[in-house]
């Protein structure tokens, strides 16, 4: 087998993990573009092991790039949140199959709480199912760091009561039931359905009208949602998915003008994510629109 062909058999892998470290699908592509030309340049007699040899490039690389970028995101106008790899108003069932192994954007944008090595650490261990022993020297740090930077990780992930294991049909409902509620601006159906210390966080990049810090509290949350309702705004809500995970898409004028997410406990929500910056949207317009027209 040729080296190209040798690289192409590890590109999803390669980026699946760049993306999930960067939430950014040029980020990723550029990522592993970069890591090509270093396979390419490779002496490979002396490779034993490709998969290691490219997942370890790929993570260096991505590391690099998300400590540059981190610092190039403190001037982005408001919450920065990822950009979804897939879009879609009813996905074919094969679709949904090859989907439920991967993470989903609400964890991805839950991510953005992590340092580098926490994210790297985390992914590789929890979403990679790499052992401690070959995440130790892919990042530069021993076995019982490592360890650490994953149970901080896990902490830091949970702080907010979060859970990634909710049914499936539990969390639909719950969707479903805010998707109303907030179409309608009813404060009281939507408090009932938050955890008293939610987080509403909207990514509009300075493009459209977004909060610019996250919105905190059960009731603010539902203030926002009945001014919303109030000006009468035609916006059409249906529940589509974003990735692994159902989400509600909003049209204006048949076209997609946000995207929503929710993280729960199963009972309540504890973070509303709203993609709004027409940037991370563009992409999706007409995939998600044609198939349905």
């Amino acid at each position: 087998m040729s080296t190209a062909a040798r690289f192409e058999t590890h590109r999803p892998r390669l980026l699946a993990l760049a993306h999930r470290l960067l939430g950014s699908r040029a980020e990723a592509e550029d990522v592993v573009q970069d890591a090509w030309l270093r396979w390419n340049g490779a002496a490979h007699g002396e490779i034993r092991d490709d998969e290691a040899w490219l997942v370890t490039a790929t993570t260096r690389l991505a590391l690099d790039r998300l400590r540059a970028v981190r610092n190039a995101r403190t001037d982005y106008v408001g919450p920065w949140l990822p950009e979804p790899l897939q879009v879609t108003l009813a996905p074919e069932p094969t679709e949904l199959a090859e989907r439920a192994e991967s993470v989903s954007w609400a964890l991805m944008a839950l991510l953005e709480r992590l340092g580098p090595d926490e994210r790297a650490a985390f992914l590789l261990r929890e979403v990679f199912d790499y052992g401690y022993e070959a995440i130790a020297p892919l990042l530069g740090h021993s076995e019982a760091n490592c360890r650490q930077l994953v149970h901080r990780a896990r902490a830091r992930l949970q702080a907010g009561h979060a859970r990634f294991e909710v049914a499936p049909e539990r969390h639909r409902r719950l969707l479903e039931r805010f998707m109303a509620a907030s179409q309608s601006g009813d404060q009281a159906a939507i408090t009932a359905l938050l955890r008293t210390d939610a987080r509403l966080v909207s990514d509009g990049g300075g493009k459209v009208t977004a909060a610019l810090r996250p919105l905190l509290g059960a009731e603010r949350i539902a203030r926002l949602y009945w001014a919303i309702a109030r000006r009468g705004a035609q916006v059409e809500a249906r529940v589509g998915w974003v990735d692994a995970e159902p989400a509600i898409l909003r049209l204006v004028d048949g076209r997609l003008h946000s995207l929503t997410m929710l993280v729960s406990d199963g009972e309540r929500i504890s973070d509303i994510l709203t993609l709004m910056n027409p940037d991370k949207l563009a992409a999706f317009i007409g995939p998600v629109l044609a198939r349905h027209s």
